[in-house]
């Protein structure tokens, strides 16, 4: 053996050792492919809700916040709790709710199909989108004194009004979110003969329901907000009625409690919507 092969086999080992010396300083690299996936945090927001109502209970208790102009917590849990003894609270929340499904849900799948019909047919689009450009801009309240014509002062006004707030983002929501599905997923569909019902069946609805989901929680909102405008004017029940006559009488712990139930109601309502996202999205994860 020669002189250069002996000391290569001496210094082997030593080589050895540094490279698992070097190998154990690396640090690991952690994955970086999880896309955006939040953490779920229960906790945080019932906790920083619960502290705020401490806050502002001391903040009442103390005088550094006037009962005149904000009533402490205690005070509005006090008028909710003299709702549930007298059980007005079911005959207002049945009547808000009556309203609300019928309202929104008629609203919204007009405003899905019509949707569908502005991104499906070209004849459609260039017919109707026109109109709902135009008529979309218009408070939709300012409209409830020419439904209480047609309709007469009852449920059918108040009903007209959601429903007609809830169709235009519906409608928006739906057919852009047709415009944004992948177009080589629908040529892809084309090219394995697949019909143009299947098509629209297995890859335009599936592709566009994140927008069509995001629609519905946006005219969820604007519906509880036309509401309780309309159960402003001519209703003797409902949310709206009881804030419009607990600001009459300046009972503002009936107020904040009525403003109260609509926070309520909108947390339901958010929270359903949220549920029918993760059932019909389940394929996004």
């Amino acid at each position: 053996m020669s002189l250069d092969a002996t000391n290569e086999a001496r210094n082997q080992p030593r080589r050895n050792a540094s490279d698992l010396q070097q190998s154990s300083k690396i640090k690991p690299v952690p994955f970086r492919g999880a896309g955006f996936v939040h953490t779920q945090h229960r906790f945080i927001a019932p906790l920083l809700f619960v502290a705020l109502i401490i806050l502002w209970e001391i903040g009442s208790q103390t005088g550094f916040i006037s009962n005149i102009a904000l009533p402490a917590p205690s005070e509005a849990a006090g008028a909710l709790s003299d709702l549930f003894e007298t059980g007005m609270i079911w005959k207002h929340l049945s009547a808000s709710l009556y309203r609300l499904v019928v309202g929104w849900t008629l609203g919204s799948l007009i405003g899905v199909f019509v949707g569908l019909a502005i991104a499906l047919f070209s004849l459609v689009r260039a017919g109707i989108s026109p109109f709902i450009t135009a008529l979309f801009p218009i408070p939709k309240i300012a409209l409830l004194p020419l439904f209480i014509i047609w309709f007469g002062i009852g449920e059918g006004s108040k009903v007209a009004t959601i429903l007609f707030g809830t169709f235009f983002p519906t409608v928006i929501a739906t057919y852009g979110g047709v415009d944004n599905v992948d177009r080589n997923l629908i040529r892809m569909g084309q090219s394995f003969g697949l019909s143009w019902m299947s098509i629209v069946r297995k890859i335009i609805i599936p592709g566009a329901l994140p927008a069509i989901l995001s629609g519905f929680r946006i005219s969820a909102s604007i519906a509880i907000i036309l509401l309780v405008a309309a159960e402003m004017i001519g209703a003797e029940f409902g949310i709206g009625a009881y804030i419009l006559m607990a600001g009459a009488l300046f009972a503002t712990d009936q107020l904040i409690a009525g403003v109260a139930m609509l926070s309520v109601l909108g947390l339901t309502v958010g929270w359903l919507i949220s549920r029918a996202e993760r059932m019909l999205l389940s394929w996004r994860a």
